[in-house]
């Protein structure tokens, strides 16, 4: 029997468009504060729902909320965008200030990751800001996290980002979720997943 979340569960739903201010919210601290994200810039609320609206006609694209307010989310999208590369997905993952070290991560991606298993995906990857030395900007923490998830690191871009007069290294982690096959059955776009994707959603509770 799935237990049924209360006011004090986190529970994992799909993002709408009506949730982009409350993401952006989220996201804007990570633009101008630290190099987590890449981005110098925090994108206006138009170009965020856009961002949203694509990433969601092929990918899931999560939220973690608690009576009402969102604490988190999560999304997978195109790796590399070649025909080739259709069953690699790379993820992506954000937590609202105050809300990391309590399961939040962990239950976002889980749910990811199931969600990716039954699309047909076969690799997960990350692509995570590292620097050389730790500081107010960036830690390792990123990295610490994908490891603990069972990602490993596979490539290191030395010294690609510059952001707050600062050089950082940019390196990729991978998960293994699938065995390829040939020939390899096509990926399923998550929009057609349906009641496989909503019964994933409401087990995803803490």
């Amino acid at each position: 029997m799935l237990r049924q979340p209360d006011n004090d569960s986190v529970t994992i739903r799909t993002a709408g468009l009506s949730d982009a201010r409350e993401l952006l919210d989220i996201y804007a601290p990570y633009v101008a504060e630290t190099a987590i994200s890449f981005e110098y810039e925090t994108p206006g609320l138009e170009e965020f729902k856009t961002r949203i609206a694509n990433i969601s006609q092929k990918y899931p694209y999560l939220v973690a909320e608690r009576g009402g307010e969102i604490l988190g989310y999560a999304y997978t999208h195109a790796f590399v965008g070649r025909a080739a590369y259709d069953w690699s997905a790379e993820t992506t993952i954000y937590l609202r200030r105050g809300n990391t070290g309590i399961g939040i991560g962990r239950l976002l991606y889980e749910t990811l990751e199931q969600i990716s298993k039954a699309q047909r995906i076969l690799n997960l990857y990350a692509c995570v800001g590292y620097p050389e030395i730790e500081d107010e900007h960036l830690t390792k923490n990123s990295v610490q996290f994908h490891e603990h998830m069972g990602y490993r690191t596979v490539g290191t871009f030395r010294n690609c980002g510059y952001k707050f007069d600062t050089w950082y290294h940019m390196v990729w982690m991978e998960k293994l979720i699938g065995e390829p096959a040939i020939p390899q059955p096509p990926v399923i776009p998550f929009p057609l997943l349906g009641d496989t994707a909503n019964h994933i959603c409401s087990r995803a509770v803490i």
